[in-house]
């Protein structure tokens, strides 16, 4: 009995043509995932930044430190394993690869700040719902050396010049400080006084939140926790003159580059090393579930990770697959699949060989070119160039091949135009181009 094997579930496999998958999810064709990819490249390189790959492979205590020993990714959501007595990880995110990347390649030393950049895959041991997949994709930056409240805005800047550049617009911005690790820590002291007469009416996730990371239950979407919540006391209360300072000067930024955003005081990072700022993009069309990018300062990340001091940093990462279910609601237009500029159909053997050879110097020449590997009939041939929507087509036949001229002719019109074989490549990039009329 044959086996038919299946993509493993929270996975996709990306398609030349888009489909939706079991659960109802539109899957973004081949074509618009380069496009989303060639888009976020362009706008980062403007930008400055360069790219920066690490392993999908890294070690578990990296991950543990750099995403938090008590956050729901490390005690449940890793993709973790032994391997002779060395423990892997599946990276869940990128920021803690590029933190060890940059200090275990003392990146600091090219002199400046280093403006980073980073696409691919991560994966997460999650329960697969709509926009969240076992295995996803993060783009981000990071940028190392820089403390400034200039830093900060220009982060978020670039992240709305990306969503900016393809087509989303109806989005809100989330801004709050957390000020420093210090200040913070009396804060969680007073939030866990509060709570604790409250702990009973809490969720099972709250509870333990309370005693691992409280900050998270601000986090929470529970209405009647929200409410116990209303008369919590407020971060905003401990944060320090020196951090108000920057967090004004931050706003002062956004306000000169005319970038909207919405203060919010409960949104907080649950782990020591984030500083200062930090944000939130969502795209309200999504509903509940309608984050697409998240935030901020980590001057402490380095240190966590093994520097010797800490070392300011400011960046963000954001979820492709959330991306195309926001480009899907705003009904945002991609490209398509790609269609050659011609299909050459061939009659008879000898037409065959030609064509074989000649469709190589024309994309040489730098023509999208197709054409039949089947032997197929002229009829089949030409309903294959009318399926992949070639705007030109070419039939070579003894006739064509006697003349040393082939007839082109115009799909969509019927025009035709008999050319010579030593003038094909010029005049079709002419004619695709838009150069010459018909």
């Amino acid at each position: 009995m044959s086996t038919t094997f299946q993509n493993i579930r929270g996975t996709f496999d990306i398609l030349p043509d888009a489909y939706t998958d079991d659960g109802g999810t539109r899957i973004a064709s081949s074509a618009e995932w380069r496009h989303v990819e060639a888009t976020v490249r362009d706008v980062l390189c403007r930008y400055n930044f360069e790219e920066i790959r690490t392993p999908a492979l890294e070690p578990t205590e990296l991950v543990a430190r750099g995403v938090g020993e008590s956050t729901d990714i490390v005690q449940k959501e890793m993709f973790a394993f032994e391997r002779s007595g060395t423990q892997y990880v599946l990276r869940p995110e990128i920021t803690a690869p590029v933190v060890r990347s940059f200090l275990q390649h003392h990146l600091d030393q090219r002199g400046g700040v280093q403006k980073l950049f980073y696409l691919g895959p991560c994966f997460r041991a999650e329960k697969p719902q709509k926009g969240r997949y076992r295995q996803f994709h993060q783009f981000g930056i990071e940028i190392m050396g820089a403390d400034k409240p200039r830093a900060d805005a220009e982060t978020i800047a670039v992240l709305m010049a990306v969503c900016d550049a393809l087509g989303l617009t109806d989005l809100k911005l989330r801004l709050n400080t957390l000020g420093t690790p210090e200040r913070r820590a009396e804060y969680v002291e007073a939030l866990q006084d509060y709570l604790a007469p409250h702990a009973d009416e809490l969720s099972e996730t709250s509870q333990r939140r309370l005693e691992r990371n409280p900050l998270r239950i601000l986090d929470t979407k529970v209405e009647h926790e929200q409410e116990i919540l209303r008369d919590a006391p407020k971060l905003m209360d401990f944060v320090g003159e020196e951090s108000l300072a920057h967090y004004d000067e931050v706003k002062e930024h956004l306000d000169g580059l005319r970038i909207e955003y919405e203060e919010d005081p409960q949104l907080v990072r649950g782990l020591d090393y984030y500083t200062e700022t930090t944000f939130e993009l969502e795209s309200p069309g999504l509903g509940a579930q309608s984050a697409l990018a998240g935030g901020g300062r980590y001057d402490r990340l380095a240190e966590v990770l093994g520097s010797d001091e800490p070392f300011p940093a400011v960046g963000f990462a954001a979820g492709m697959e959330r991306l195309f279910l926001a480009l899907d609601a705003a009904d945002v237009d991609r490209p398509g699949t790609p269609t050659p500029d011609v299909f050459i159909a061939a009659l008879g053997e000898e037409a065959e060989r030609w064509v074989f050879r000649t469709t190589q110097s024309l994309r040489d020449a730098g023509l999208h070119v197709a054409h039949d590997l089947m032997g197929r009939s002229l009829k089949a041939q030409m309903k294959e160039a009318n399926r992949q929507n070639a705007p030109y087509a070419m039939i070579i036949g003894s006739n064509e091949l006697e003349a040393e001229a082939a007839t082109v002719k115009e799909m969509e019109s019927g025009e035709q135009q008999e050319v010579d074989f030593d003038e094909l490549a010029e005049y079709l990039a002419r004619r695709v181009d838009g150069t010459e009329a018909g």
